[in-house]
């Protein structure tokens, strides 16, 4: 009997670049008002969660992302004690916030419920039982107005977002960077990823000169994310906090006094190697970069994916 034919999920990070994942079963798909959500079975990653074509993260690699996210910023500040998460429906960053013994509230700020209910449901390995920890407050809803309307202030802001197109396009100008930076505590610190300097350079350098425009402290750090097929870039902002302050036995003596334990990836030495900028990075952000403003929108024509011919998969 002929056996059955390769099952391929797809995703084009740019018109000239794309990658494959081998995929079992498709477990669970939803249409929400807003974006299309895929939990697919993959061999090599487990459980991954798609958003409109876009791998957003996996039950085997969650660490690769989650954790720089969360940590670098957070044992940089010391032993943050509340934390608001803009997007993140998957539960990967609220379940890191929440290792912190002394955090005492954090905000999911979530756009599609329908995200939540999948990852919920379908992807517990990477949430934990986050979602029914009683220190977490979820509110469903635009997440820049609940920055431009709260009163609270944070230790920590986390902008786990999708990529700069779409519902989360308002997401990453000066102006929503400057409400961040009234939501944050003295000393405070906020969180993104930037894209990849290999395949959207140009909108990297445009995140962290709006990020320059606003924050006196702002520190890009690379790091590999499987899932997403190369090099990726995180940054942490702040108005004094500067994690390039600590040295890796510091960062080793913070994880011990916190008891922070699980971490598959963040220690002192790679606190300090996701900070070690090469050389064509440096060179990337020493040029001009207009920084991303309301009325001054990406024109990256990699954020348009709607436009970019199929990939297929051909073998000789």
């Amino acid at each position: 009997m002929k056996p059955p034919a390769d099952r391929f999920a797809l995703e084009q990070l740019t018109a000239d670049f794309g990658f494959y994942l081998r995929a079992g079963a498709l477990l669970a798909e939803q249409r929400s008002d807003m974006q299309h959500i895929e939990i697919l079975e993959t061999p090599l990653f487990g459980r991954a969660m798609r958003i409109d074509g876009c791998f957003m993260t996996s039950e085997r690699d969650e660490f690769f992302y989650h954790e720089p996210m969360i940590h670098l910023p957070a044992v940089s500040l010391g032993s943050p004690k509340s934390a608001l998460v803009i997007g993140g429906g998957d539960g990967g960053s609220i379940e890191e916030l929440l290792k912190y013994p002394e955090m005492q509230r954090v905000v999911l700020a979530e756009l599609d419920s329908e995200v939540i209910d999948m990852a919920r449901e379908w992807l517990p390995q990477i949430h934990r039982g986050a979602f029914d920890d009683p220190r977490l407050d979820i509110r469903l809803g635009d997440g820049r107005q609940f920055v431009e309307q709260c009163e609270e202030r944070f230790d920590q802001i986390v902008l786990d977002l999708t990529d700069p197109f779409g519902p989360a396009v308002q997401l990453y100008t000066s102006e929503f960077y400057a409400s961040c930076r009234r939501a944050l505590q003295p000393g405070g610190v906020l969180s993104l990823h930037i894209q990849s300097p290999i395949h959207r350079p140009d909108t990297l350098a445009r995140i962290v000169a709006s990020l320059r425009e606003v924050f006196p402290v702002v520190r890009p750090y690379m790091q590999y994310v499987p899932l997403y097929g190369t090099q990726w870039a995180m940054a942490m902002a702040s108005d004094s906090t500067d994690p390039l302050t600590l040295t890796a036995d510091e960062v080793d003596q913070r994880i011990a006094a916190l008891g922070l334990r699980d971490l598959q990836l963040y220690n002192g030495a790679m606190h300090q190697a996701l900070l070690a900028q090469p050389n064509y990075l440096r060179e990337l952000l020493a040029q001009p970069a207009e920084p991303i403003r309301d009325d001054k929108a990406l024109q990256d024509p990699s954020l348009q994916p709607e436009d970019f011919d199929p990939l297929q998969v051909s073998r000789a």
